[in-house]
C-alpha cells in the first residue's frame, strides 16, 4: 500500500446534494454519486473530497452538524454510502470526508445538554463566559454584515457562548480531552468503513482558546497532535488535510509532521490570482520565496477555487484591489470585504485560452491539485443567490431538462440552475464537452493523466528557471529518468522569450501536450509564447546519452 498516496493524487471536491439526483426528489444523493463514478473515473481523478453529509440543520451547507454518526436522510442511507464507497474503491478512487469538529450546531445534543445542565460534563464541551471579552484584532466575526459578534447570549444557560462562524455554530473546546475522545469515536466510526482521509475544517482556528486570553493553555497544538496520533495509530495511510488559511510564518506551526499530512495552500492561491490579474509571473515567484522552508510540496494542496468565497486576506489592500478590479468589478461580486463570490470561468471571461492556461498552471505547480465539481466544464455562478451559494449551483450534465441533474419538477430542486447567459446549462454541460476534442473538459482530462504520470511534481521543490520576460513563468522538475520544464505565459499578448537552461546540452524537448519538439541551443530555449500559452516540455536522460 502506498502510505503517502496523496502526493500523487488528483482531488475532486463534491457537494453530494448538488451533483446528481437518483430518485427525482430534486436533491443529489449517494446513489446518484455512485452512478456518476464511471464519469469521475473517466476524468481520471483519484480522490473525492465530500462536503459534509451528516445530519444537520442546514443553516450552513451542512457545516452545522447535529449528528456525526448519521447520514442526512436526503443523501440516502448508510447502506447507500457503503455501496458507493465500495464502488469507488473498486475504481481506484479514494474518499476524503469533511471532519467538522471546530464547532457543532446549536441543536446538537451536546450543546442542548450544555445549556440546560451547567454542571454536566457537556458544559465544558464549549466556551462560555458571563461577560464576553472586548473584541480584539483577530477575534472579530468571520461574517461581517451577517454576525455582529463571536459571542452570543444563551438565555437558558444565562451565559455567552463562543462561535467563530455563525451564531448557530458554537465552538467546540477541543482543548478538553473529553471532546477529543468524542472526535476519536467519530473517526473510528468512519474509518471502520474504509474512508481514506479527512479534511479538518477550520483547522487553522482550532488552536485558539477564546475567552481565556489571561490563561496559559500550554501547547495549543496539542489537540491537533492528539487527533493526528490517534488516526496514524490506526492506519498510517489515512490522510489528514487541514484548512489553514494563514500567513507562512503561522503555517509552519501546523506543518511539523505531527498534526496533519497536508494543508490547503491559501497563500499560493492568493498570489495565483494576483498573477492572473496582473499578467505577471512575479507574484507566484514571491509566494514560493515566502513559503520556502515552511511548507513542503508534499504537504501542499493547490487549488484555484473552493465552494466558499475566494478569500484574499493574504494579499495587501492594494493587491486585493487589483484582483477585485480584474475579477470582481461589479457591486455584489465581493463578500465580507475580503473575497469574491464567483466561479473561475466567469472571472476569466469564459476565455477558453485563459482557462486552459490557468488549469495547466495549477497542475504544473509542486503539490497536489484539487478541482471543484463543475470546474472541468467551466461552470459559472448565479450572483442572485445569497452569499456563498452563488458558486453552489447544481452540476450541469446535459442541455436537457434540469441540466440532467434531476427529473424533479423545477421548483423541487435543491438549488437554482443557471438557465440564462453564456454559462447556462444549455451552453455549458458535460455532454457537449465530452464530445469536443477542444473543450475544457477534454483538456483537463489530459492534464489529470499528465499529472498522474508525473509523480515527481507532488514531492519536488519549486525550481524556477530564468526567463527574460516578466509575463512568463518557467520552472523545472527532474528525477532519475527525465527532466520536465513547464512554461506559462500569464498575459493576454504573445511574448517572445528566452528560457535559460544553463549548462544544458543541445537537444530537443518534447511538448507532452502537443508532441511538438523545441530545440535547446547553447543552453537557451527560444520561444514565442502565444497569449495565455503553456508548454509541458520533457526530455529523458536516454536522449542525452
Amino acid at each position: 500500500m502506498n502510505e503517502k498516496w496523496w502526493t500523487n493524487a488528483v482531488i475532486y471536491a463534491v457537494d453530494v446534494e448538488r451533483f446528481f439526483d437518483s430518485n427525482g426528489d430534486g436533491i443529489g444523493d449517494f446513489k446518484g454519486l455512485a452512478q456518476k463514478l464511471p464519469y469521475l473515473s473517466e476524468l481520471g481523478v483519484t480522490a473525492l473530497w465530500l462536503l459534509p453529509f451528516y445530519d444537520s440543520t442546514e443553516g450552513d451547507n451542512g457545516y452545522d452538524v447535529t449528528d456525526y454518526l448519521h447520514i442526512g436522510a436526503k443523501y440516502g442511507t448508510l447502506d447507500d454510502f457503503l455501496a458507493f464507497l465500495h464502488e469507488a474503491g473498486a475504481m481506484g478512487i479514494r474518499i476524503i470526508m469533511d471532519l467538522v469538529v471546530d464547532h457543532t450546531s446549536n441543536r446538537h445534543p451536546w450543546f442542548e445538554a450544555a445549556r440546560y445542565a451547567p454542571e454536566s460534563r457537556f458544559r465544558n464541551y464549549y466556551y462560555w463566559t458571563r461577560h464576553p471579552p472586548v473584541p480584539t484584532a483577530g477575534n472579530e466575526t468571520l461574517f461581517p454584515g451577517e454576525e455582529s459578534s463571536v459571542w452570543t447570549f444563551e438565555p437558558i444557560a444565562g451565559a455567552y457562548y463562543h462561535h467563530r462562524f455563525y451564531h448557530f455554530e458554537p465552538s467546540l473546546n477541543i482543548h478538553n480531552a473529553d471532546v477529543r475522545d468524542e472526535i476519536k469515536r467519530i473517526l473510528d466510526f468512519w474509518l471502520a468503513f474504509g474512508v481514506s482521509g479527512f479534511r479538518l475544517d477550520a483547522a487553522g482556528r482550532m488552536t485558539e482558546y477564546p475567552g481565556h486570553d489571561d490563561m496559559d493553555p500550554g501547547d495549543v497544538h496539542l489537540p491537533l497532535r492528539d487527533i493526528f496520533r490517534h488516526v496514524k495509530s490506526l492506519d498510517e495511510s489515512v490522510m489528514l488535510v487541514g484548512e489553514v488559511d494563514t500567513e507562512p510564518e503561522e503555517v509552519t506551526h501546523f506543518m511539523d509532521g505531527s498534526q496533519m499530512d497536508m494543508c490547503f495552500n491559501f497563500f499560493l492561491n492568493n498570489y495565483l490570482y494576483l498573477a492572473l490579474a496582473t499578467g505577471k509571473a512575479e507574484p507566484i515567484m514571491r509566494s514560493y520565496r515566502l513559503l520556502h522552508g515552511k511548507l513542503q510540496s508534499s504537504q501542499s494542496v493547490n487549488f484555484l477555487r473552493n465552494l466558499d468565497e475566494l478569500d484574499l486576506t493574504q494579499l495587501t489592500d492594494e493587491e486585493r484591489q487589483a484582483v477585485y478590479k480584474s475579477f470582481a468589478p461589479e457591486e455584489g461580486m465581493i463578500i465580507y470585504n475580503r473575497g469574491i463570490r464567483r466561479r473561475l470561468a466567469p472571472m476569466l471571461g469564459g476565455d477558453i485560452r485563459r482557462l486552459k492556461m490557468a488549469y495547466s498552471l495549477l497542475f504544473s505547480l509542486p503539490g497536489t491539485p484539487k478541482i471543484v465539481y463543475g470546474d472541468e466544464i467551466g461552470m459559472g455562478e448565479d450572483l442572485t443567490l445569497e452569499g456563498r451559494n452563488s458558486v453552489r449551483c447544481p452540476m450541469q450534465w446535459t442541455a436537457g431538462r434540469n441540466a440532467g441533474f434531476s427529473s424533479s419538477p423545477k421548483r423541487g430542486l435543491v438549488g437554482k440552475l443557471i438557465r440564462r447567459g453564456d454559462f447556462s446549462y444549455k451552453n455549458i454541460n458535460v455532454e457537449n464537452q465530452r464530445a469536443s476534442p477542444d473543450s475544457l473538459w477534454t483538456f483537463i482530462r489530459k492534464l489529470v493523466a499528465l499529472r498522474r504520470n508525473a509523480a515527481v511534481i507532488g514531492t519536488s521543490d519549486f525550481r524556477p528557471v530564468p526567463v527574460d520576460a516578466p509575463e512568463v513563468l518557467a520552472h523545472s522538475y527532474e528525477n532519475q529518468q527525465e527532466q520536465w520544464f513547464c512554461v506559462h505565459n500569464l498575459s493576454g499578448k504573445a511574448v517572445q522569450c528566452i528560457v535559460r537552461l544553463e549548462g544544458a546540452p543541445d537537444r530537443k524537448l518534447d511538448d507532452l501536450l502537443t508532441g511538438r519538439a523545441y530545440p535547446v541551443k547553447s543552453g537557451k530555449l527560444k520561444l514565442k509564447m502565444p497569449a495565455y500559452g503553456y508548454l509541458w516540455l520533457s526530455c529523458s536522460y536516454q536522449m542525452l546519452s
